[in-house]
């Protein structure tokens, strides 16, 4: 047998109205969530209610996010493309206006004795760096001999007149001859050197000197070795013999820039002969300068 639940102390369980009915004014029981007029579907509860606005704010924050994101970029479009030439890439480029007034001048720099003691000064240091150039142009010339000075060369003294005896052309092994280059064609005295040694002469000294010959060489010795010259002209044709003071036997040849090369050894003509001394200059010997 039942019981009736109010006889046990259990409340009754409330009547819920009929679906799609509305519920009287008053007849809702209390603490009921439904609402005046209930339709097919139920209003969400209070969790359902607070998880939906979350959503709905992460997806504020979230656009909020991307519209940031779009203005910066086109901030930075905007700058790339801007045409202030004032501007490179966000910093500002400093003008001749700015460096003007940053560096405007003072009222000091504008005293005039301060102003004549620098220009003074200026051309002090102007003239001495141009002394110190010139000083190690005229160096470099004189060392490889373009430049001959007066004072500091040998001494040579020139026959009165050219020797008239003829004489016979002497072997190539008893020559002892010197080379000097007076041109400005690097290792030219080497070289010929180098080819009267394979003719059997004796070298000597291989150096720079200059002369003011423009001949093709000029062939210098004393009284002891003019048939020594008259050997080396016969070598190298079209030269000019000078004599000079000394006692031995050696020659030296200078070659000048009308050089071209030495006759051929099968050409050389060897019968007697004389001298060739057109132009005989004592200024044609000057002092050795460098090697060759």
């Amino acid at each position: 047998m039942t019981k009736d639940p109010a006889e046990q102390g259990v409340p009754p369980r409330p009547q819920l109205p009929p679906t799609g009915r509305s519920t009287p004014a008053g007849s809702a029981p209390a603490g009921s969530a439904r609402s005046e007029s209930v339709g097919p579907d139920l209003l969400p509860s209070g969790p359902m209610r607070s998880g939906t606005g979350a959503r709905e704010a992460r997806k504020a924050r979230a656009a909020q996010r991307q519209s940031e994101k779009r203005v910066l970029r086109a901030h930075q479009r905007q700058r790339r493309r801007s045409k202030d030439v004032t501007v490179f890439h966000g910093h500002h480029v400093v003008s001749g206006p700015d460096l003007q007034q940053v560096f405007a001048p003072t009222q000091e720099l504008e005293n005039p004795i301060q102003f004549r003691h620098r220009l003074v000064h200026g051309v002090i240091l102007t003239a001495l760096a141009a002394l110190v150039i010139a000083g190690v142009v005229l160096a470099m010339l004189l060392a490889r001999g373009d430049i001959v000075l007066p004072f500091g060369q040998s001494r040579t003294t020139a026959a009165l007149a050219c020797p008239a005896a003829t004489f016979d052309y002497p072997a190539n092994k008893d020559v002892l001859v010197n080379v000097y280059n007076s041109t400005l064609r690097e290792g030219l005295a080497t070289s010929v050197a180098a080819e009267l040694k394979d003719r059997g002469f004796q070298i000597g000294a291989i150096a720079n000197k200059s002369t003011n010959y423009s001949g093709p060489a000029v062939i210098v010795s004393g009284a002891a070795g003019q048939s020594a010259a008259f050997n080396l002209q016969r070598n190298l044709a079209g030269t000019d013999y000078v004599q000079d003071d000394r006692t031995d036997a050696s020659v030296d040849v200078y070659l000048a820039s009308g050089f071209s090369e030495l006759v051929a050894a099968e050409k050389v003509d060897q019968t007697p002969g004389l001298l060739s001394c057109p132009q005989m200059s004592p200024s044609a010997t000057p002092g050795a300068t460098s090697p060759p």
